[in-house]
């Protein structure tokens, strides 16, 4: 494969066959957890490990440029690697499956559940890492070479946005409840009604902005939509908003500061 190829197709296929086995363990095995205990919101910890599961698997069966591999794993990772710590605090702090869990699958037997959480979870996962995996089966075009520091710089500050976003966020739980006002709306929470949302949306758009040095831009386009989407409106932050609305200010909150994308506020 030279500089100016294409993507290696069958490498391509080795990739994504072995990012498919790879996320279907690792969804196996917490779906058999999960049910065990009656948890199936532990899907939440298996997110990040399935993305940076794929990158790593990527960058060692990929035959793309090893420095750019291997820097977008280590990327991938490091984020997954943060975003685990917080979901893993949220599973341990209680002893009950996340309400968003138990009203989605209400009277679902076994294989439903399966299907609708691990299943979809693992196509989702393979949908959203497919610039990780088409890039690492790529040659760097010279061209198009700056663009991968840049998707990595917008990745960078997408994971800072939302490491931000989920300090501060736990910083405001931990006042007593008596104490704090009825909703967060200072520091990046004043200026996006999601901003760890947001944050983690650029991380992915960055992912894809820097696998396209390589790849084909409108290949891969899909993912960042898809995981824009997923936060936006499926699992994140639209199914969020519904458990909340009810809350005393939220409404008000509702009014004053934009859904995601930030945008001055309007009182």
């Amino acid at each position: 494969m030279t500089s100016s190829s294409a993507v290696d197709r069958r490498n391509l296929v080795r990739v994504s066959l072995s990012s498919g086995v790879v996320v279907t363990l690792l969804q196996t095995a917490t779906a058999v957890l999960g049910l065990r205990r009656g948890r199936r919101d532990y899907a939440d910890a298996a997110w990040g490990p399935g993305l940076a599961a794929v990158a790593v698997t990527s960058a060692v069966v990929g035959n793309g440029s090893r420095a750019r591999r291997w820097t977008t794993a280590a990327l991938v990772t490091a984020w997954a690697a943060r975003l685990e710590s917080v979901m893993l605090g949220r599973l341990r702090s209680s002893d009950e499956e996340d309400s968003r869990y138990t009203d989605f699958l209400e009277g679902d037997g076994t294989a439903k559940v399966v299907a609708k959480v691990f299943a979809t979870q693992a196509v989702a996962q393979l949908l959203v890492s497919a610039p990780v995996q088409v890039s690492a089966a790529s040659a760097t075009r010279g061209r198009r070479r700056w663009l991968f520091p840049l998707g990595v710089a917008v990745a960078v500050g997408g994971a800072v946005v939302e490491a931000v976003a989920d300090r501060q966020k736990s910083a405001f739980m931990e006042q007593p409840r008596d104490q704090r006002p009825d909703v967060l709306d200072t520091g990046l929470w004043g200026i996006s009604r999601h901003p760890n949302y947001l944050g983690d949306s650029l991380v992915w758009d960055g992912v894809w902005i820097a696998g396209a040095a390589s790849a084909p831009p409108l290949l891969t386009l899909p993912a960042p939509t898809a995981m824009s989407y997923f936060l936006m409106y499926a699992t994140g932050a639209k199914r969020t908003e519904e458990h909340m609305e009810e809350r005393d200010g939220y409404r008000d909150y509702q009014r004053r500061v934009p859904f995601f994308f930030p945008w001055p506020r309007r009182g």
